[in-house]
């Protein structure tokens, strides 16, 4: 019966979601003709759609803050990843726009797709090429003062109960390069509501709980040495991570 309520649970995320997208698509429609000059209004309503669906089907967001957070600045977010509700949970939380580095399937989704075709980053795995075109555009868009969102461990692994994995480096070396912040973000139970795609497991109402912890600067890491900066936030991170997911 438990099995059969989560279901039921993650059908009504996916028709909720879908419900305010289809409310929002004439002006996501109008907008991402010149997404450029309406960037800030796709974000606004890439976070909407996120925050309506998930609150139509009983789940919540709440937020602990390491330091307290300046918004005018610019970030590179590094958030362990677990969940597709992970997305959602940067919408609530950055209030400052921003634009996701994703995988290239994402263009396929139906929901996903305007926002990769404009304001978001998709890069194909294990493709030099494109994971260059995507690193010098999220550079640009950093270098225009906006936020960069990215899962440094690259995907959501199979492993269940899920743990850190380990990091790639982009974000580390991205961040160094440009002189920006690295953000760590550890969402420490959405995979309790809803783990991976929710195929498994399906999902349920919930609050996800969220740690962002204090900016690090990266003014003091050279660029040719950002993997001590990668080591220093993994550190962080899987300490934060294991406090709440004890075994």
């Amino acid at each position: 019966m438990k099995r059969i309520l989560r279901r039921l649970h993650l059908l009504a995320y996916f028709a909720s979601v879908l419900f305010f997208f289809a409310l929002g698509f004439p002006f996501l429609y109008y907008y991402a003709r010149n997404a450029d000059r309406h960037y800030h209004k796709i974000v606004s309503f890439r976070r909407w759609i996120s925050l309506a669906g998930i609150y139509a089907v009983g789940i919540r967001v709440e937020v602990e803050y390491e330091a307290p957070i300046d918004w005018s600045k610019n970030y590179v977010l590094c958030p362990n990843h677990t969940s597709f509700l992970d997305i959602t949970v940067l919408n609530y939380l950055c209030k400052a726009p921003f634009s996701f580095i994703g995988k290239m399937e994402l263009l396929n989704n139906p929901v996903t797709r305007i926002f990769f075709k404009t304001i978001d980053i998709p890069v194909k795995r294990d493709s030099r090429i494109s994971s260059f075109k995507a690193y010098k555009r999220a550079s640009t868009l950093l270098q225009e003062g906006r936020s960069i969102v990215i899962f440094p461990e690259g995907k959501i692994d199979e492993t269940y109960p899920p743990v850190l994995q380990q990091f790639k480096s982009g974000a580390f070396r991205m961040a160094t390069e440009n002189d920006i912040p690295i953000l760590p973000v550890v969402i420490q139970d959405a995979w309790h509501i809803l783990w991976d795609d929710g195929k498994v497991y399906g999902s349920r109402p919930g609050v996800i709980h969220v740690k962002v912890m204090a900016p690090i600067q990266t003014a003091n890491y050279h660029s040719r040495h950002f993997s001590s900066l990668e080591a220093e936030v993994y550190d962080k991170m899987k300490e934060a991570w294991e406090i709440c997911n004890k075994s």
